[in-house]
């Protein structure tokens, strides 16, 4: 389901959704927007399926079924012309989507057999984490174009807890955090060698059950703020800031360079036909202020529009000669006849959600 939160602050519940998406056949586990094309999302469910959305006509555009098991993560590229994965059966891949293929896939980039995760870089290469055969942290940088060495491979420490990467492609950095743990490292991604640099680490008391990350917009420019996560406690979520201590008040060009902006570069249908762009930037120089957001309106297909036109040939009456009795008549049977679609579509829609329960055991 996809809300849309208004500008500012919520005003009313907000109970309906704008749309509901439906092709999954169980619990959708990763749900993933395009950075550059509007309305286009992508999930991945517990049925091993991959779907590309065009939200706003709330229709399937792509749908994949390479994975042979469970998919642990996915990461789409700068301009969203690939996406890659790391499923439960150890492999790394690389996919077109478009193509709706694997273009490059790689067997345990990290030999331990417990999950994987993956992130694109802002120059292509792809950073992994994931465990050693002794079950040691370890975390890998790769170029999918040579997926047989590694660029880099680092050994962590021996938890238990999977390290979860969130990455700032303005900085090239790279927030680690291992669920269940109290701390929090960073690292840069450089291109000389060792090539992932470690660079510091942040320590609380409190174990993490989750974290979030706040996109670069959201920063405080006049604290020199580079980034900012959301822990999660069992009953609370605590705001973590990361600044860099410089006393100056002048605006820090070298900390803050344009980033990526809220607006799309192109529209679902140019994306679909092959077209890729990088994502608009904006400049943090004045700090961000937000524009008004646009609205979501979902145009649904409707199934009387893709039916075929019938030819009128030219002995066929005028409307305006039927007598009125037969063209009302004719309207409220046109009438009727969408009002019996519109309910038998419902009436699916109510059975298979039926049967989705009674799959996932939920009924």
């Amino acid at each position: 389901m996809v809300w849309q939160i208004p500008d500012h602050s919520l005003t009313r519940p907000l109970s309906d959704p704008v749309v509901v998406l439906e092709g999954h056949s169980k619990r959708v586990g990763i749900v993933s927007w395009h950075p550059t094309a509007r309305n286009i999302l992508l999930t991945a469910g517990s049925d091993n399926l991959i779907i590309v959305w065009n939200v706003g006509t709330g229709e399937p555009l792509i749908s994949m079924d390479d994975h042979p098991d469970l998919i642990y993560s996915i990461s789409w590229n700068r301009n969203g012309s690939l996406f890659c994965t790391t499923c439960k059966d150890r492999r790394l891949r690389v996919c077109d989507p478009r193509k709706r293929e694997v273009v490059a896939e790689r067997l345990a980039p990290h030999e331990g057999i417990r999950p994987m995760r993956a992130i694109f870089t802002r120059d292509g290469n792809i950073f992994t984490t994931g465990f050693t055969r002794m079950s040691q942290r370890e975390l890998g940088l790769w170029d999918p174009t040579n997926f047989e060495e590694p660029i880099a491979l680092l050994e962590l420490d021996t938890s238990n807890g999977v390290m979860l990467p969130y990455y700032d492609a303005d900085a090239n950095m790279v927030y680690l955090c291992g669920k269940g743990d109290s701390s929090i490292r960073y690292f840069e991604i450089t291109e000389e060698s060792p090539f992932v640099h470690y660079l510091s680490t942040f320590s609380s008391k409190e174990p993490q059950r989750g974290m979030g990350f706040m996109p670069k917009r959201g920063v405080d420019v006049t604290k020199c703020e580079i980034a900012r996560l959301y822990k999660l406690h069992d009953k609370k979520c605590e705001p973590i800031t990361m600044t860099v201590p410089r006393k100056s008040d002048l605006f820090q060009d070298d900390l803050y360079p344009d980033t990526a902006g809220p607006d799309p570069a192109m529209e679902p249908e140019e994306w679909l036909e092959g077209r890729d762009e990088d994502p608009i930037l904006v400049s943090l120089k004045d700090g961000y202020v937000p524009p008004k957001s646009r609205e979501l309106k979902v145009t649904k297909k409707n199934i009387l529009d893709s039916r075929p036109t019938t030819r009128r040939s030219m002995s066929t009456v005028d409307s305006n000669s039927l007598p009125p009795e037969l063209l009302e008549r004719l309207l409220e049977e046109i009438h009727n006849l969408k009002a019996t679609v519109l309910s038998q579509e419902k009436r699916i829609c109510d059975l298979e959600n039926k049967l989705s329960q009674y799959t996932n055991g939920t009924a």
